[in-house]
């Protein structure tokens, strides 16, 4: 249970993510989470580090879309200035967001990653589908809600499984 828990890259932020690498192995979309993954939980516009990679993923030739928990206003408030579209209110770990999503970009799962700060959410939504999954660590967990506080919480319990199964290595913490 908790293997489906495990992203396939671990990064400190989605600037550590070898975009290259990923569109010469064959993915052509990129799902992202908002909220403390691209800027805090709190944080309403880009910052002009994230507008430059946001403009090195398209010019790469990558499709982009914000998959969010998030209500509309946060999520089009960020994303509608940027024209990326979004999907929000999505619910995951459920497959229909990520569904709707690949829909949108015209992709297959086997073309598609998923990049996000939460395991239950967007790790296990992803792996879910077999698409690539990417975590980053979360920007600011201060502002965080009652909801992810206590998936953080759980994700403690499932690292700990993890390690204990030999399947979490330290040394292959986040780069």
């Amino acid at each position: 249970m908790f293997e489906r828990l495990m992203p396939k890259l671990r990064v400190n932020t989605v600037f550590d993510i070898a975009l290259e690498e990923l569109y010469a192995r064959g993915y052509r979309g990129i799902i992202t989470d908002l909220d403390n993954t691209l800027v805090g939980a709190k944080a309403p516009l880009a910052t002009p580090e994230l507008i430059l990679w946001f403009k090195k993923v398209k010019e790469l030739g990558f499709k982009l879309i914000i998959v969010s928990n998030n209500n509309m206003n946060r999520v089009s408030r960020f994303a509608v200035p940027l024209n990326i579209e979004y999907v929000h209110q999505a619910r995951k770990p459920k497959s229909t967001p990520f569904l709707k999503a690949m829909k949108q970009m015209g992709l297959t799962p086997e073309q598609t990653i998923v990049v996000g700060d939460q395991m239950l959410t967007d790790i296990f939504g992803g792996n879910r589908l077999g698409l690539y999954t990417v975590l980053v660590l979360p920007i600011s967990v201060k502002d965080e809600g009652i909801g992810t506080r206590i998936n953080r919480r759980v994700e403690r319990i499932a690292l700990t499984r993890l390690r204990k199964q030999g399947l979490w290595h330290e040394e292959d913490k986040f780069k």
